[in-house]
């Protein structure tokens, strides 16, 4: 009896002594990109701290900043190990390799490649050229007043939604090519936050819509909301 009750203590002890480290998600409650990133860990139930970095401000910017990403930009999955990961999809793929379930990613070869695709097409051809930087350059160097922002970003994101409208009209399911949110969604659902934002009709683009809703009545979608996080302005 004594050694069971020595045993207990130090597991006791031990569980009190051991704490482990969290991954951090260094990011902006706004950033489309944070926000996939965001998704995806609440797909998946996994927990991390949030270290906030303020776009408006410049804060990603500074020398702390720069330390973790060194081009540098939002989001960065800090391991628990000190190992630094960027750039949102990459993320993604880490997190869903990782986390084995539920999967973001179906493993048929096809189809996997079908919605990567799909995803590079926000995540690369629309999302990039209507950020924070891009828009301030535009303003800068080219002196363009909100008129022209405007129509800049709108345009990109309905030429974007109307291809990936015709895919998804192809597919009778409820989702993006499958009958549930995965790596896909992480991605559209960020960008028709922005396209309600600057007033795309998304009228339009009936299947993404329906897409949009289904997955705002999750939970996980929910909680990755910009209006939720901490930092939202």
């Amino acid at each position: 009896m004594p050694v069971v009750n020595l045993s207990l203590v130090a597991l006791r002890t031990l569980s009190k002594n051991t704490n482990p480290k969290m991954m951090t998600l260094h990011g902006y409650w706004r950033s489309s990109a944070s926000y996939r990133v965001r998704i995806a860990l609440a797909l998946k139930n996994v927990e991390v701290a949030h270290k906030f970095v303020n776009l408006k401000t410049g804060q990603q910017l500074n020398a702390a900043h720069a330390g973790l990403n060194p081009q540098p930009y939002v989001p960065v999955l800090e391991l628990e190990d000190g190992t630094m990961l960027t750039q949102s999809l990459a993320i993604m793929d880490y997190v869903d390799a990782t986390y084995r379930e539920p999967a973001l990613m179906p493993r048929e070869a096809i189809l996997r490649s079908k919605i990567l695709a799909a995803s590079l097409i926000i995540a690369s051809d629309v999302a990039p050229i209507a950020n924070l930087s891009v828009l301030k350059y535009l303003r800068a160097e080219f002196g363009q007043e909100d008129e022209g922002i405007h129509a800049w970003i709108t345009h990109w994101i309905e030429k974007g939604f109307i291809a990936l409208e015709v895919i998804a009209q192809k597919y009778d399911t409820p989702f993006f090519m499958t009958d549930a949110p995965g790596f896909f969604e992480c991605c559209l659902i960020p960008q028709i936050y922005n396209a309600n934002r600057f007033g795309v009709d998304m009228r339009q683009f009936p299947k993404l819509s329906a897409i949009n809703k289904a997955c705002l009545a999750l939970s996980s979608f929910q909680s990755a909301l910009p209006e939720n996080q901490k930092d939202a302005v």
